[in-house]
């Protein structure tokens, strides 16, 4: 589902096939073009409230299932929109896909944080983020010219969103659904063991059962916590800021503007415009490159690690993209530096700020705040990226070539934040994890509005000696 989801994202964001549309002239087409963006974004945005309430009450493999009705409805409406003669239907679709985004976002790295073992969280975690920048990368080589991107080919390239949604229909009912969810939700230990023996491979789950417990046991007269009581809660302030801190600095801080430049810089440096389309698929490629580089190096050297060492290359691309582009008419060689910087911003943010946030979400909140703090990670996210889309034609209008000093600003409060707040996640379980922010909160307790965390002692079998072991 995610690879479908920067399918669809890169199709969106594609200048070339309005072009081909019957009912619509050239002349408002980019008017048009944007508010599709819009459509697609703002509705995955109002969605995040949705997909809050809609997780607790189904299980996650079920929101799932239930969530590709709206991207196999939106591909069937997009490749038959020609047929029909209807731009309309593709303005629907359109919204219909923004809902899709907004519930996969929030839904599938809950998902997998909640199926993995503590030592392959991370890398499972980026992996979502890796079928994303595939699916972009697909579109991308689709979306050529040559291949889909004519007036024959563009309803085949929309209709092809709905084929990652089918294969999630056909194949994600045979997997078993987070042991988490069966334990804390629903109540059910014998099925949680059982899914937890399937995901394992093994028999022997009783230490991973008893953390389950620990964090039921600290959670249990909580219960769901909203996003009203999760913004409240004193328990949870560090973490509720850093997500908005994370998730604002991951799309403020200017990864769709280099894209929304690179085909002019790219320009600038001599490509011929027939030519543009294959850099463009070159750096989608290196996109997916380098996230692949975070699945493998994010256990390595930890969640903190990435997130300092992308934000500040982004910060120094942007700081170097600036200078280059108010010299590139001075200096003939100016156009290269400027494509090292875009190709440089989009390794860094590749390998930290894009797969990152969304992962240590999952991290530093529990069963029960989890929803809520995806809900509001999810929406900073998408009106961040919202905004971006619509002002950053103005600042380029008004700045002109300083107009990545504002990323580069954005870049730089992001590092610092996270070098004196953020801590290293890495290995942990999620109550140690919430035993760090506990400390850094100044409180006693899990939910100190509710109930005392209790300190649970271990035996020598490595159980809690308050429950028998699993």
């Amino acid at each position: 589902m995610p690879s479908g989801a920067g399918y669809r994202n890169a199709i969106g964001c594609s200048s070339e096939w309005p072009k081909y549309s019957p009912n619509v002239s050239p002349l408002p087409s980019v008017h048009l073009l944007s508010w599709l963006k819009g459509v697609r974004q703002q509705s995955a945005r109002a969605d995040q409230r949705w997909s809050n309430r809609i997780r607790p009450r189904r299980k996650g493999k079920g929101t799932l299932l239930f969530n590709n009705i709206f991207s196999i409805v939106p591909a069937i409406l997009m490749g038959c929109s020609e047929v029909a003669r209807s731009f309309e239907m593709i303005i629907v679709s359109r919204l219909l896909v923004g809902i899709c985004a907004g519930l996969s976002s929030n839904v599938v790295p809950m998902y997998l944080g909640e199926l993995a073992p503590k030592n392959l969280r991370g890398a499972l975690g980026v992996v979502p983020q890796v079928f994303i920048t595939i699916g972009i990368l697909v579109a991308q080589i689709f979306g050529l010219r040559s291949l889909l991107a004519n007036k024959e080919g563009w309803p085949i390239l929309l209709g092809l969103t709905g084929i990652p949604a089918a294969l999630q229909l056909l194949f994600l009912p045979f997997f078993p659904e987070s042991p988490r969810y069966l334990l804390i939700q629903k109540k059910d230990e014998v099925a949680a063991r059982n899914a937890l023996k399937r995901l394992r491979g093994w028999d022997d789950v009783g230490s991973e059962m008893e953390e389950i417990w620990q964090e039921d046991e600290a959670e249990k007269a909580a219960g769901f916590i909203s996003v009203l009581k999760l913004f409240s809660m004193r328990s949870l302030r560090w973490q509720v800021i850093s997500i908005i801190i994370l998730m604002g600095g991951q799309q403020l801080s200017g990864v769709n503007a280099i894209y929304y430049y690179a085909d002019q810089i790219y320009l600038s440096a001599g490509v011929n415009d027939h030519d543009v389309q294959y850099v463009t698929v070159g750096t989608g490629a290196v996109n997916v490159l380098m996230t692949v580089c975070a699945v493998f190096v994010v256990e390595l050297l930890g969640r903190r690690v990435l997130l300092l060492l992308g934000f500040s290359v982004c910060f120094t691309a942007c700081c170097v993209l600036t200078a280059a582009l108010a010299l590139q008419d001075t200096i003939s060689w100016m156009p290269y530096v400027s494509i090292t910087c875009i190709i440089s911003y989009v390794i860094g943010h590749a390998l930290g700020p894009s797969p990152i946030p969304a992962l240590l979400i999952t991290e530093i909140f529990l069963q029960s705040s989890r929803p809520s703090a995806f809900m509001v990670g999810g929406s900073i996210h998408w009106l961040s990226n919202f905004t971006v889309g619509l002002i950053f034609p103005f600042i380029q209008v008004g700045l002109g070539p300083y107009s990545f000093i504002i990323f580069a600003v954005i870049c730089l409060l992001t590092t610092v934040y996270i070098f004196q707040v953020v801590p290293e996640t890495k290995a942990k379980t999620f109550m140690e994890i919430n035993q760090i922010f506990t400390k850094m909160n100044k409180v006693s307790e899990v939910h100190p509005e509710k109930e005392e965390l209790k300190d649970f002692p271990v035996s020598a079998s490595g159980t809690n000696s308050s429950r028998g072991a699993c």
